[in-house]
């Protein structure tokens, strides 16, 4: 896949990606880096992941550093940003990508502490990172956007509610962003081939990523939708603040 951003646009930009230490966050801070960004890779136990990231980024002429952070936890993100502001200065993209609530032996209301709390606690403690002109990116599936008119598969249901309500949390923000001038940008796509999740629903659903693609017609693989989610962090604003991936056709519109 090659890069949707042109080389050098975002030379002098500082972006953090959470959870991009694999999958689509790796993607997308790779694009970024390419597009001549300083990254910061976040990652929670996946340490060497994210140092090898940071070796190929650097080996290739970018500047990246490895930061692991729990999101649930308020000290571990204090010192993420810590960290960002003593080495970057601040912040001018946040791509809010990291989820969960599909693993084993978590709490019961892990989902929604990760999906909804976390997002909130970390978009609160990036913002005096963020001077005017920023752009945060919160990515979601079109499973959890629109989970209040379109049912999902039972086995994801704790996760798209937790993120719908994280969406929500976020967008209750808007007028705080607003007034920082701090841009917000949803991007909602469909399952995607090759992620933890869709390896969870169809060890658990067998079957469910195949129909699913029967029924779209086409999912786009870890690659394509980072390609995706990289452009939100620099294309123009979509008018109700969410950038769709893939058809929606299967999916009831929001009233």
């Amino acid at each position: 896949m090659s890069n949707p951003l042109a080389a050098g646009s975002l030379t002098g930009k500082r972006a953090l990606v959470t959870g991009s230490s694999r999958g689509i966050g790796a993607d997308t801070v790779g694009y970024l880096a390419e597009a001549g960004a300083r990254v910061v890779v976040n990652y929670r136990n996946k340490e060497k992941r994210a140092l090898q990231l940071v070796g190929k980024i650097e080996a290739a002429g970018g500047e990246a550093i490895a930061v692991g952070a729990d999101l649930t936890d308020a000290e571990s993100l204090d010192a993420m940003f810590a960290q960002v502001r003593d080495v970057f200065g601040g912040l001018d993209v946040l791509v809010m990508n990291a989820s969960g609530g599909m693993e084993t032996g978590m709490a019961e209301d892990y989902a929604l502490k990760l999906n909804r709390d976390a997002q909130v606690a970390l978009l609160t403690a990036a913002l005096p990172l963020m001077a005017p002109g920023s752009r945060v990116v919160f990515v979601t599936s079109h499973q959890a956007h629109f989970i209040r008119t379109t049912e999902t598969m039972p086995e994801y249901l704790p996760v798209a509610l937790s993120k719908r309500a994280g969406e929500d949390a976020l967008r209750e923000m808007l007028p705080q962003l607003e007034a920082a001038g701090v841009e917000f940008v949803v991007v909602s796509g469909d399952m995607i081939e090759g992620t933890i999740t869709a390896t969870l629903l169809e060890r658990s659903n067998p079957g469910a990523i195949s129909s699913r693609k029967e029924s779209a017609g086409k999912l786009y693989n870890v690659a394509e939708f980072a390609a995706e989610v990289a452009s939100a962090a620099v294309d123009p604003i979509p008018a109700d603040h969410t950038r769709y991936v893939g058809d929606t056709s299967d999916f009831a519109p929001l009233v």
